[in-house]
This record gives C-alpha cells, structure tokens and sequence, in this order.
C-alpha cells in the first residue's frame, strides 16, 4: 500500500504545486499536512512571505503542532513549494500574551517571541 499512496502524493502535489498561491490552495495543502482533526480546531493564513499563521482553538493541538512542526512544514513544501512556507506561528488565544510561537526555518530554530 505504501508505493500506491505516495505515488496519490506526488501525484497531487505535481498537480496542485503549479497553481497560484491562493488561501483556498493553502487550506487544502493544510488539511493534506494536518489531518481533518487538527484541521477543524486551526485557522490558517498566509501573514508574510513564508509565514504561515495557525490559530489554534484548542491548546492540546498547539503543544501537538510545536512537536511536530518540521513534518507540518514538509508536508506543506510539498504542495506549496519550498518557498510558500518556512516558518509556522502558532497562535493560542486562549493563554495569557506571549504565548504566540514560531517554528520552521533552519532544523532546530525553535523560537518563542521575545527570545533570542
């Protein structure tokens, strides 16, 4: 089964990758990289060249998207392209300011806002 999905894969993204860049292009390659069950508790938006923007309803999924964040970014670069997304911030509403997180960029760059 495995050659039968990631051939499905390469096929999508052959032909989803030359698309413009659009939010609903965004959404799909998010919901592809995510999952539906993440992808219902998070908002997600383009906020600057490569920084995708994920506002996450339900903090549980925020600490599961810090783990696995360099998976999230391949797995959107394989749709998008390497330069659509670099860098995910995620977003928490519900803690106290300064919970705002970015991630991405080179391996191992974890930066919370306001750090070094």
């Amino acid at each position: 089964m495995e050659p039968v999905q990631s051939l499905m894969s390469s096929t999508v993204a052959r032909l989803v990758r030359p698309a413009p860049l659009s939010p609903e292009k965004v959404l799909f390659a998010w919901r592809s990289a995510v999952g539906p069950a993440v992808s219902r508790v998070t908002r997600v938006r383009l906020a600057g060249p490569g920084v995708l923007e994920v506002v996450v309803d339900d903090d549980r999924f925020g600490d599961e998207l810090a783990r696995s964040a360099p998976l999230v970014l391949s797995g959107l670069q394989a749709l998008l392209g390497d330069d659509a997304v670099s860098r995910l911030e995620v977003m928490r509403p519900g803690k106290a300011p300064g919970r705002r997180r970015r991630f991405g960029g080179s391996p191992g760059s974890r930066r919370v806002k306001g750090e070094p």
